[in-house]
C-alpha cells in the first residue's frame, strides 16, 4: 500500500521542466526567492505536499523529504536519484519559499527551488547516464485521441486523481506526461522517452489498473479496478499514443554533497 500512496502523491504534484538559460552574450540574473523558511515536518503529520503559489509568487512544501523536493524539481522519478545520507529519504520538512513578486512562471520556479536546493541544502550532483529499458512514447495508427489546448499551461496542477484509477488531464506538457506514465508503471520502472513530436498541451481523461499495493492482488481490488485496461491498453485506447519498450539513455542523478539545513 505504500508504494501506491507514494505514488499517488507524486502524481498530483506540479512539476515542469528546468528554466534554460538563453544563449548569447546576455548574463541572465540567477533566480532565487526572496523570503524562505524551511522547518521540520511535525512528527504526527500526514500527507504532503509540493505546490506553487497563486499567481507565480513561490512555492509551498508540507510534510515531504528532500528527495521527494528534488525528483519533483528536477523532474526525475526518485528511483533514479542515488546517494546522500539516511535523513535525505527520511526526514521530512515544511518550506514556504516566496518570490519577490508574482508572475514567474512555473519553469522559473523551479529554477529558484533548484537554487534553494543548492543554497540552503547545500545539494551538489552530478548525472550519471547509462543505457537501460525505456519506453519510447509515440502517436499511434489511430491518430491522436487528446484534446489539444494550445502551447501553454498555467500553474494548476496537470493530472488529478478522479476515482479509482481514472485521471483527469489539463493542459498537460508532454514532458509532464511522460514523467507521470514513468511514475504509473511501478512494476515495469521505466523512464517514457518522448518522440511523439507533439509542442501543444493536452487535455484528456484516462483510466487503468494500476499496480496493486505489495502483498494485494488484482482479485481483491474493487469491481471498477478490476474492469480496468493495463496501462499500455488505456494510453494507446484512451490518448491514442503508444508506449513501445526499448534500450535508451537513462540519467541518474547522484548526489555529492547535502546537508541538513537548519530550521528558520
Amino acid at each position: 500500500m505504500q508504494r501506491w500512496c507514494s505514488f499517488l502523491v507524486a502524481s498530483v504534484i506540479a512539476a515542469a521542466a528546468f528554466a534554460q538559460a538563453s544563449g548569447g552574450q546576455d548574463v541572465q540574473p540567477r533566480l532565487n526567492f526572496d523570503v524562505v523558511a524551511i522547518h521540520p515536518s511535525r512528527p504526527d503529520a500526514t500527507g504532503g505536499f509540493v505546490k506553487p503559489l497563486p499567481n507565480g509568487s513561490g512555492y509551498a512544501v508540507e510534510n515531504i523529504t528532500a528527495k521527494t523536493m528534488m525528483a519533483v524539481m528536477y523532474r526525475v522519478p526518485a528511483r533514479q536519484i542515488e546517494g546522500g545520507p539516511a535523513w535525505f529519504e527520511t526526514e521530512r520538512f515544511d518550506v514556504e519559499a516566496r518570490a519577490d513578486r508574482g508572475g514567474y512562471s512555473v519553469d522559473e520556479l523551479h529554477t529558484m527551488f533548484k537554487n534553494l536546493l543548492k543554497d540552503r541544502f547545500g545539494l551538489q550532483i552530478h548525472i550519471d547516464t547509462k543505457e537501460g529499458p525505456v519506453y519510447i512514447l509515440t502517436v499511434g495508427k489511430g491518430g491522436l485521441k487528446m484534446k489539444g489546448e494550445g502551447a501553454t499551461g498555467d500553474l494548476n496542477i496537470p493530472i488529478t486523481p478522479h476515482g479509482l484509477g481514472r485521471w483527469v488531464g489539463t493542459k498537460v506538457p508532454m514532458e509532464y506526461l511522460c514523467w507521470f506514465l514513468g511514475q504509473a508503471s511501478q512494476s515495469d520502472p521505466r523512464p517514457v522517452i518522448d518522440q511523439t513530436g507533439l509542442k501543444d498541451v493536452y487535455d484528456f481523461q484516462l483510466g487503468f489498473l494500476p499496480d496493486p499495493p505489495l502483498g494485494v492482488t488484482t482479485d481483491s481490488l474493487p469491481p471498477e479496478m478490476r474492469n480496468l485496461p493495463a496501462l499500455r491498453d488505456a494510453v494507446e485506447e484512451q490518448l491514442g499514443l503508444v508506449l513501445k519498450p526499448a534500450k535508451g539513455p537513462v540519467p541518474y542523478y547522484v548526489i555529492d554533497h547535502i546537508n541538513e539545513p537548519s530550521a528558520n
